[in-house]
């Protein structure tokens, strides 16, 4: 009897889970919002979806959805060149990404360590910088990568993405590398490391998110571009995918199904990118809001 009393009193009856409360007024019109700004951002991207699945002889007509599907949009739009386009694009943003983040990372971090002289002055000359467009000085940035410094178009479009790109990453890295404390590096340092293992064994993992957030913006950035793609390339064959899009809107006519056949498929390397390290960005975006 005493070991079925510790048994009922090791395993006690199952309590009847408490009933779920609906959620407040003020949630639901909350959540109603959000699922209504969703929708509304989403819906370009279904119009061009159903465009390009649209056939030509339903091109014009006045019904939402098209009665027949036809995927002839996305597989003759490879024989466009949109593969070599593609690639260019991915080198352009992958080396404008991978070079801001090499000059930004040591700029960064020097200007958040050290307190030289005119280091006010050198930060808001990098802000300057932000504030200047492409458009208002593609005319000189025509003339140098034309008849000063010869370079094929997908190294001059690196540099000059890296160029526009660079000021937003010093400044975001800027502000991480300064919210982290210098106790840290100098517990480090007296272990052994030296500055810059220091650096990288400590401070770089601790701003990962930083590091991340400007990624993911200056790839953004440097997919996106079409201005100084438009000037600096002549040949499709040596365009980036922005530029090739603008390729399908003629004079007299628009290829509206290649057009928003590309401009899907310009839109996946980005949503597979953001999708793989969205956490990092949420985290550094919303660093330092919660003290």
């Amino acid at each position: 009897m005493a070991s079925i009393t510790a048994s009922a009193a090791q395993h006690p009856a199952a309590r009847p889970a408490p009933a779920r409360k609906l959620p407040s007024l003020k949630s639901a019109c909350i959540a109603a919002a959000a699922y209504l700004v969703g929708v509304i951002f989403l819906l370009p991207y279904l119009e061009m979806v159903i465009t390009a699945l649209r056939p030509q002889s339903e091109i014009n007509d006045r019904d939402y959805f098209p009665h027949h599907v036809s995927w002839a949009s996305f597989t003759n739009i490879w024989s466009t060149g949109l593969g070599t386009n593609l690639t260019i694009s991915l080198e352009v943003g992958v080396g404008t990404t991978v070079l801001v983040l090499l000059v930004a990372i040591p700029a960064a971090y020097y200007t958040a360590r050290r307190r030289f002289r005119g280091r006010a002055a050198f930060l808001i000359l990098v802000l300057i910088t932000q504030m200047f467009q492409p458009t208002s000085l593609i005319v000189g940035i025509y003339q140098e990568f034309t008849n000063t410094v010869h370079v094929p178009s997908t190294v001059a479009l690196i540099l000059v993405n890296s160029g526009f790109n660079l000021a937003f990453a010093v400044w975001i890295l800027n502000a991480y590398f300064g919210a982290i404390p210098k106790e840290l590096e100098e517990a480090a340092m007296v272990d052994g490391a030296s500055r810059t293992g220091a650096m990288f064994r400590i401070i770089i993992p601790l701003a990962l998110p930083g590091i991340v957030t400007a990624l993911i913006f200056t790839f953004i950035a440097a997919w996106n571009e079409l201005i100084v793609a438009l000037v600096l390339t002549n040949a499709d064959s040596s365009q980036p995918l922005t530029a090739k899009l603008d390729t399908y809107l003629g004079q007299y006519s628009i290829d509206w199904q290649h057009l928003f056949a590309g401009s899907v498929i310009a839109t996946i390397p980005v949503i597979i990118l953001f999708a793989l390290i969205e956490r990092k960005v949420v985290s550094g975006l919303t660093a330092g809001s919660v003290k």
